[in-house]
């Protein structure tokens, strides 16, 4: 994907602040211990809790929810080369996140474990 992501830590009971996109890939997880967010990082504002220079590869799906180890087949490699990721869920699709300055890093350890890498720019 070709935007750069940040994730969010806010209070749990935070409201959703204004500044968070209603358009465009974003993310609201609420549990009983945080708000996270996941959004471009262009309109978080610095006094944020945050997380910048995400980059993301999305999984083209959809993924049936009895398949198993489309997950671990992309976390392994990466794990294996030292590639720290975040990753997000839909019904129909899984998003991998990783650092900015590891995603040419990660592109070719999960091109040389299989997996096809199409630019989204």
């Amino acid at each position: 994907m070709p935007e750069t992501f940040a994730i969010c830590r806010l209070e749990p009971d935070a409201p959703i602040p204004a500044w968070f996109p209603h358009q465009g890939f974003s993310a609201l997880i609420r549990t009983a211990d945080e708000l996270a967010l996941y959004c471009d990082e262009q309109p978080v504002p610095p006094d944020v809790q945050t997380a910048r220079g995400w980059r993301a590869f999305e999984l083209l799906g959809p993924f049936d929810f009895s398949e198993t180890g489309v997950i671990a087949s992309v976390a392994g490699p990466l794990a294996e080369a030292g590639i720290s990721l975040s990753v997000l869920a839909t019904f129909d699709t899984d998003y991998i996140f990783v650092r900015e300055d590891t995603l040419e890093d990660a592109a070719e350890v999960l091109s040389a474990a299989g997996h096809r890498i199409v630019s989204g720019e």
